[in-house]
């Protein structure tokens, strides 16, 4: 089998998986994209919260 056949082989079978996959809906895609970005806004000021109060106390305590 010479590599033009592997590569039409691999492209064919490429195809057919994701002929099978199932598919989120508009609707699905756009709910799940709004969760993940709230989540990372969340996630982002709780962490930049932390990042200042530990900034501060090591101003405060430590570096005098």
């Amino acid at each position: 089998m010479n590599i033009i056949q592997k590569v039409r082989n691999f492209f064919k079978e490429v195809y057919a998986e994701l002929r099978k996959t199932n598919w989120l809906s508009r609707k699905e895609v756009l709910r799940y994209t709004i969760i993940v970005l709230i989540v990372t806004v969340v996630v982002s000021a709780i962490l930049g919260g932390l990042d200042y109060i530990f900034s501060e106390i090591l101003k405060t305590f430590i570096l005098k």
